[in-house]
C-alpha cells in the first residue's frame, strides 16, 4: 500500500496534467472532488480510463466511482482490493 499511494498521485498529476502540483502536495485523506484536489466529472473520466490502463482494474459504475474517488487512500485500497480480481 505504501508503494501505491505515490503511483496513485503521480499517475493523477500526469493523466490530468495538473503541471503546478506534485505528488506530495496531495494528502493521502483529503477529497479529490470539489473542495479537495478540485477535480470534477470530465477529470474522473480521465483518470478511470487511466486507472483501468494502468491497474488492470474497472469502475463498472457511478455509484462505485463515488466511493473509490473519496480520497487517494480510498482509490489505493479500491485498486488493491480489485486488482487481484482481474
Amino acid at each position: 500500500m505504501d508503494e501505491l499511494i505515490p503511483k496513485v498521485k503521480s499517475l493523477i498529476i500526469t493523466s490530468l496534467r495538473l503541471k503546478d502540483i506534485r505528488p506530495e502536495d496531495i494528502k493521502d485523506d483529503a477529497p479529490l472532488f470539489g473542495e479537495g484536489l478540485g477535480l470534477d466529472s470530465i477529470d474522473a473520466l480521465e483518470l478511470v480510463v487511466a486507472l483501468e490502463k494502468e491497474f488492470g482494474i474497472k469502475i463498472p459504475d457511478e455509484d462505485v466511482g463515488k466511493d473509490a474517488f473519496t480520497s487517494v487512500s480510498a482509490l489505493a485500497n479500491y485498486i488493491k482490493k480489485n486488482k487481484s480480481l482481474t
